[in-house]
């Protein structure tokens, strides 16, 4: 469709450079850190940068150890790795720690949270999601330890920096025994309300890890951190990403390693961004705001959270149309159709004019159940398997959050050097999807 032919979206002027989604936000400090790296001569995985990216993010974060490392997915994998072997025991060269072990995880999510499970060569059992904070839902986990009482490792994400409901999660967890991975990638700065105290997501589970990766709320251009309070814990995950080296003159290894490592020069932009991380998240928090008062009137909603529970750090704006002004649209595996409808619209239809005024938008993370690499594990609902549920002789097709906020859902332009005249401009452009 050609929106810039369309006389519904007459007046609207086109951006002239690319309204992004979430990029960098650089504030200067980051070169003077970077510069010291490279004129100190250490530029590889160990230095003052990283030392102090370690200190300063354990200290915010709230735990006592934190080890700096290439990415986020190498943290989740350092933490799901750590995890099988305290349950199971240390693992031969050639098989994962979570070998024919199945271990409950965040259905509406990136796959860099579950992966690093099948990496350890587990198999991922999907948690379907909650309507109050898009995450885990703690009734369908119940069900899940209903159907597989054997299982003992949950990996909780909180998606779009919103904080799961914790609490609920971890008393399921204590009362089957299992540990939690904690993936807060998303969530850096996002806050929970748990025994009376605010904590810091990224110290909620057993094993945790956030993300510097570029889009994030800060950035090292790349990077992340595995956090925990166990000494022990730190410098197993210290030893297993510099390759497993024991302490010998020449190079000696008695466990598999990884080369997973922060450099001290993503480090050092990291050091740079810390002191902006809360600058960053009222950002966030006002473009978040300003959307939800100019849909006012609109049926749509935005990605909720549990004011009393939880602060989040609005990451990413979303919303979701209203069941009855969805448009009709149908999704293959690389794209879609959708029709115009007279007051009604569809998420197709806002990202494609979106992407018409050159503003990046994107649909909901699509739901790990419908993924066609993982599209043969189980997956649970409050209602039990949730596989097969589709009969043609029973009305309804069983219950499914997950895919219904796929369907219905996508993230709009969040990126906080975003003026408020750009914003007013996407608002209006989602409007006029609905003429």
């Amino acid at each position: 469709m050609d929106f810039h032919a369309d006389p519904g979206f007459a007046g609207i002027e086109k951006f002239e450079s690319k309204l992004w989604l979430a990029s960098p936000t650089m504030h200067g400090e980051e070169k003077k850190w970077v510069d010291d790296a490279i004129v100190t001569n250490w530029v590889s995985t160990v230095g003052e940068n990283i030392n102090e990216t370690e200190k300063k993010m354990a200290e915010y974060v709230g735990c006592k150890y934190a080890v700096g490392l290439s990415c986020c997915t190498a943290a989740l994998h350092m933490a799901t790795k750590l995890a099988g072997e305290k349950l199971y025991g240390q693992a031969r060269p050639s098989e994962g720690t979570l070998a024919g072990r199945k271990v409950f995880c965040s259905d509406l999510t990136f796959d860099a949270s579950v992966n690093p499970v099948a990496y350890e060569d587990g198999e991922a059992v999907f948690i379907d999601t909650e309507k109050d904070t898009w995450n885990m839902d703690p009734a369908a986990l119940e069900k899940a330890f209903e159907l597989y009482p054997d299982v003992k490792l949950v990996v909780v994400a909180h998606l779009y920096g919103t904080p799961a409901k914790m609490d609920e999660i971890r008393k399921i967890c204590e009362k089957h025994g299992a540990s939690i991975v904690e993936d807060a990638a998303e969530s850096l700065g996002a806050k929970y309300l748990s025994g009376g105290d605010w904590k810091e997501t990224g110290s909620l589970g057993d094993y945790n890890a956030i993300s510097f990766n570029g889009n994030k709320i800060i950035t090292g251009s790349s990077g992340g951190m595995f956090l925990t309070n166990s000494r022990e814990d730190a410098e197993k995950v210290r030893k297993w990403s510099t390759q497993s080296r024991e302490a010998a003159p020449w190079y000696q290894h008695e466990e598999v390693g990884y080369n997973y490592r922060m450099s001290n020069i993503v480090a050092g932009v990291v050091r740079g961004q810390i002191p902006f991380l809360d600058e960053h998240i009222a950002r966030k928090k006002a473009i978040w705001e300003r959307y939800k008062e100019g849909f006012k009137g609109l049926p749509v909603s935005m990605n909720p959270y549990d004011g009393k529970k939880s602060i989040p750090n609005f990451w990413l704006s979303c919303i979701i149309i209203d069941e009855d002004a969805m448009a009709p649209h149908v999704r293959g595996d690389k794209d879609e159709l959708w029709k115009k409808t007279s007051g009604k619209s569809s998420p197709g239809e806002i990202l494609e004019a979106l992407a018409a005024f050159n503003a990046e938008g994107r649909p909901i993370w699509k739901p790990m159940h419908m993924q066609p690499i993982y599209c043969e594990n189980a997956f649970v609902t409050v209602e039990g398997n949730g596989r097969g549920r589709t009969n043609a002789y029973i009305e309804g097709g069983g219950i499914d959050v997950g895919a219904d906020i796929f369907r219905r859902g996508l993230c709009l332009p969040s990126d906080i050097k975003m003026t408020a005249e750009q914003q007013d401009r996407v608002i209006e452009i989602v409007k006029r999807c609905f003429a």
